[in-house]
């Protein structure tokens, strides 16, 4: 089995996660989005929506993070806990994920790029009413993480880790990349992410998101050049 991922992705970093915690066995083919590999021909027999990550089981390909993650927790028969079979806590679950996609995943994500990367990279100054938006609506997802989905649970689903979690982590460190700290004045949130770091494994949540964590270090040596080809529709997408 092969999975395509670029760990500079959050949901890419879902994914490893995952399956190197269960010690499911893959090759893993890494990709760089930011140098547009996902447009080469190969990856397009893979996976025609050219997004990571991507899964190869043999004749069978899969696309989109959620979608693999169910996969490979049913696949390899993975601990209950991560999709409960339990009706309400696997409908906790699939209530977050359903309900993190244009939320803190998108809030997070252009909180990265207007802080870091359409500045450092792109070379273009970034107006400070749209990154105080940007701001206020990444505030409002993280509350939302806290007051509506935590509460007063450790985790999401209850007592113990579930996908939730960890799509969730992911998506809460993509901003902290950029150098926003978004731990700072959230004890509750703070405690949340050690819990779920200490559930992962400090070695392993730290491999997988050494890139993104040294992002603003990283940009430094970026050829600036490569991602000119996706200026108009990143500035479309975040501006």
């Amino acid at each position: 089995m092969e999975l395509y991922l670029d760990l500079l992705s959050q949901p890419c970093r879902s994914v490893y996660i995952f399956a190197k915690k269960n010690n499911i066995p893959f090759e893993l083919k890494q990709l760089s989005l930011m140098d547009g590999e996902q447009y080469g021909e190969e990856f397009g027999k893979i996976n025609l929506i050219r997004k990571a990550p991507a899964l190869r089981d043999g004749d069978f390909c899969l696309a989109e993070s959620i979608a693999i993650l169910l996969y490979l927790a049913e696949k390899f028969k993975t601990p209950d806990f991560w999709y409960p079979a339990d009706l309400q806590q696997r409908a906790r679950i699939n209530e977050y994920l359903s309900w993190q996609h244009m939320a803190i995943r998108m809030h997070g994500s252009k909180m990265f790029w207007l802080r870091l990367m359409i500045p450092k990279i792109l070379g273009v100054d970034v107006p400070q009413d749209k990154l105080d938006a940007a701001l206020e609506d990444l505030n409002s997802s993280l509350k939302l993480l806290e007051d509506k989905f935590i509460q007063d649970r450790p985790f999401i689903a209850g007592e113990h880790i579930s996908l939730a979690d960890l799509v969730a982590i992911v998506e809460v460190i993509q901003p902290v990349g950029s150098g926003l700290d978004v731990f700072e004045g959230r004890p509750k949130l703070s405690a949340w992410r050690d819990r779920v770091q200490a559930a992962i494994g400090k070695e392993l949540f730290d491999d997988a998101h050494q890139l993104i964590l040294s992002s603003q270090e990283r940009v430094k040596l970026m050829d600036a050049g490569k991602l000119q080809f996706f200026k108009p529709k990143i500035l479309k997408l975040f501006l």
